[in-house]
């Protein structure tokens, strides 16, 4: 219930805060002076619904998405002494956190990879890959779990969805702000909305698109850093920084699909330019935070 009220209560101030920004700026009068006849309010409160409605339908299908697309099988009845312990870890951990018991799965990935993914912290999923299973011990592998239910106990995937909704409330509004001044102010559009309009827009929507998408990467960034500590709390920090430097051994790459990076315990690796699209810091980084911390 806080959740809801946090999301609804955040929709309704982005709205509130583009309107007087919008107005301070000048923006509704430009337009009304060439004629663009833009009905800010109306195009804000289209673009809040839609940008934090996506944003929040993709949350509460996270968990049904995440297991067919990993093809993901929970464990409802232990049948080795390996699931019963998985099973046992994270129930432990749950308690620790604070948090319900999260659904555990087991995902056929040769790379060593976990996620956590679920709309509410005590209906969570949590899973690991089986490369993970067979390339760890069992303190590193209680580390990389301790991890994800931090990442559940914090409400991280709510946080994203916040986040990923105000970025996406921006890019409707700004894309479609600059299709209606091109549209009007170059094109001289008189009437209606011409091609200029759609084709400004899309084009706009897509460069802005990418830029604030740096803002939700670096947020997911920053998030790992705290579930490595969290976990590190948990699990101890020696084990945290063994599993990091298990994955560092690692030649694999991450194969998680695109829709589920931001989940997992591994990013793909990257470094200039592309260090701003990651999902996760450098595993060095990390390691590095964590030594500093002990």
């Amino acid at each position: 219930m806080k959740r809801v009220f946090l999301f609804v209560l955040t929709n309704l101030a982005i709205v509130f805060v583009l309107s007087i920004v919008l107005r301070l700026l000048g923006v509704d009068g430009i337009l009304e002076a060439q004629g663009a006849g833009l009905d800010m309010t109306g195009l804000l409160v289209f673009a809040s619904v839609f940008g934090f409605g996506g944003a929040f339908i993709s949350l509460a299908l996270s968990k049904w998405m995440a297991k067919r697309m990993t093809g993901a099988r929970v464990i409802e009845q232990p049948s080795t002494e390996a699931e019963a312990w998985l099973m046992q870890t994270v129930e432990r951990q749950a308690g620790q956190a604070g948090i319900g018991m999260p659904e555990v799965a087991i995902y056929d990935a040769p790379d060593p990879n976990a996620f956590a993914t679920g709309m509410r912290r005590d209906a969570a999923l949590v899973a690991v890959s089986t490369g993970l299973l067979r390339s760890m011990n069992r303190g590193e592998v209680e580390a990389v779990l301790a991890h994800e239910v931090s990442h559940v106990a914090s409400g991280d995937m709510v946080t994203l969805a916040l986040i990923q909704g105000v970025v996406n409330t921006f890019v409707i509004v700004a894309s479609r702000v600059v299709g209606h001044l091109v549209d009007r102010v170059v094109f001289k559009t008189e009437r209606g909305r011409g091609p200029a309009f759609f084709i400004t827009s899309i084009l706009a929507q897509m460069v802005f698109g990418i830029l604030a998408s740096m803002i939700v990467f670096y947020f997911s960034r920053q998030r790992e850093f705290r579930a490595d500590a969290g976990a590190a709390s948990m699990s101890g920090p020696q084990n945290m920084i063994a599993a990091l430097e298990a994955l560092q051994r690692s030649v694999a790459q991450p194969h998680l699909p695109d829709q589920m990076a931001a989940f997992g315990i591994s990013g793909k690796r990257g470094g200039g330019l592309a260090r701003l699209f990651m999902t996760h810091p450098p595993l060095e980084e990390r390691i590095a935070r964590l030594r500093q911390g002990q």
